[in-house]
């Protein structure tokens, strides 16, 4: 089984959000399950700069605006690789989708229609004699591949398109469609028009053999209007197509019983480590020591994620004499926003605009509780990092937070099978009344020692989604 893995950033080399942690350890499950992936994305300077043993190029001529186009087969994390070098689109340092204003880069268009573009090109085994069964690209960056290979015609790859958020499509002026080179019928209603606008995620939903999403329950709300962004009537007729493969996290990456990043290493059957990484953390970030629970954030600071509904809960925090640490960037308000708050709560509050890997793994070993009160979340893998390390996550019940957090309810907590705290409404009032639960249950810590044993015992690997891809992939080309 041959399968063309079509992204566009991978952990640790370039990374923007949690598609590059999927990226970094999906395609190594899928080798691990006998699949033989090969990984194609842009020759960003960063991957160039983490690929090894990199081979002879092949050029594929001009395309899509580009004079020059190839492709460097290379590695990535030991993983197979083509990075489609094109100068012109690609040679850019920094954030691979915007521009140093934080503005998107103004030829997006063709950037990732070159990558789709070149993804056809392995269709029938001219690039490296190698031919791919399956074509799987994810998020709009590389929706435009079972358009290209639907548009090629004739026999061609299967393809599967995984949706990691909806929120973000792809849209571009309608008068850009000439610029792709597709037929002139696969801008309508039936294709990549939307609202008289070009869209590569409604390409990607339209033409695929097969769609996936990153739970099951956000592959059930994407199909309402409240949670589809305006592609829900398609999603809804594409239903038989549709199924959700809940995502994994590394689980070697991530082990607070071996990782260097923390102060003490610590298990499920002696937390005593945690308690130093706790000290070691309010240390480095200058918060002072108190009885309530520890709160770790580690977030992109969009309206997504509702961190403005956390904002509004910060007095309870205090009021409970808890801490909180929260490290992520996004948006300037928002960030700005918890910069007073940190300024206004010294000792109390610390925020560490950016992102920084290790401190990521230290705020989790420190933290008692991981905050994720999205207003959406397709999956999410904070907090399955959060139960690894012993934090209990406080989640709204939406995506894939519904599907891997068991709430601290009374039934749960009696058999055991609780796992953090669950809230329903994306409203601060909900956020409350969870907060007050934690800090009941933070009073009884023989219960607290319980869930939060049980949280780390919880299987987040890949192996398991890796065998659904599999499957997924033999039903599509069961002779392969």
């Amino acid at each position: 089984m041959r399968v063309l893995y079509v992204s566009t950033e991978v952990h640790p080399a370039l990374k923007t959000g949690g598609l590059a942690d999927v990226n970094a350890a999906l395609p190594r499950a899928l080798v691990a399950a006998g699949v033989d992936v090969r990984l194609l994305l842009p020759a960003f300077p960063a991957l160039l700069a983490h690929a090894t043993d990199r081979g002879t190029t092949c050029a594929l001529g001009p395309a899509l605006g580009a004079p020059a186009v190839a492709v460097i087969p290379c590695r990535l994390n030991g993983v197979p690789t083509w990075l489609v070098d094109a100068p012109v689109y690609f040679a850019r340092e920094g954030n691979p989708y915007l521009d140093p204003r934080g503005l998107d880069w103004p030829d997006n268009l063709q950037r990732f229609a070159l990558l789709a573009w070149v993804a056809t090109r392995f269709a029938d085994g001219s690039v490296d004699h190698w031919r791919p069964d399956i074509v799987h690209s994810h998020d709009w960056h590389a929706a435009l591949c079972p358009a290209y290979l639907r548009a090629r015609g004739g026999a061609s790859p299967a393809t599967v398109f995984t949706v990691h958020n909806l929120a973000y499509q792809g849209q571009f002026p309608g008068p850009t469609f000439a610029q792709l080179g597709l037929p002139d019928h696969f801008f309508s209603m039936h294709g990549l028009e939307f609202h008289g606008q070009v869209n590569f995620m409604k390409a990607g939903l339209f033409y695929a053999d097969r769609i996936t999403t990153v739970s099951p329950s956000f592959a059930a709300e994407i199909q309402t209007p409240a949670a589809g962004f305006g592609l829900d009537g398609l999603l809804r007729s594409r239903a038989g197509a549709l199924v959700g493969i809940l995502n994994g996290v590394d689980t070697e990456g991530w082990d607070p019983r071996t990782d260097s990043a923390l102060a003490a290493r610590f298990d499920a059957t002696d937390l005593s480590g945690k308690t130093q990484c706790r000290h070691a953390l309010q240390r480095e970030l200058g918060l002072s020591d108190g009885p309530g629970p520890l709160f770790g954030v580690v977030s992109r600071l969009t309206p997504q994620k509702g961190l403005d509904l956390l904002r509004d809960c910060v007095p309870p925090i205090l009021a409970a004499r808890g801490r909180l640490a929260l490290l992520g960037s996004g948006d300037t308000e928002e960030e700005a926003a918890w910069h007073a708050l940190a300024l206004a709560h010294p000792g109390t509050i610390a925020v560490h605009l950016g992102y920084d890997e290790a401190l990521a793994h230290r705020i989790f070993a420190a933290a008692d509780v991981v905050p994720v009160p999205s207003r959406f979340e397709p999956c999410g893998l904070t907090q399955m990092y959060a139960m690894l390390y012993g934090a209990l996550p406080l989640v709204r019940r939406t995506g894939g937070l519904a599907d891997t957090v068991r709430d601290a309810s009374a039934p749960h907590l009696a058999d055991g099978s609780a796992t953090g705290i669950v809230f329903d409404a994306a409203d601060s009032t909900d956020l409350r009344t969870a907060l007050g639960r934690v800090f009941a249950l933070w009073q009884e810590p023989i219960a607290w020692k319980r869930v939060q044993r049980t949280a780390m015992q919880g299987d987040f690997g890949w192996s398991q989604p890796a065998a659904r891809y599999r499957a997924l992939y033999r039903e599509l080309r069961p002779q392969a």
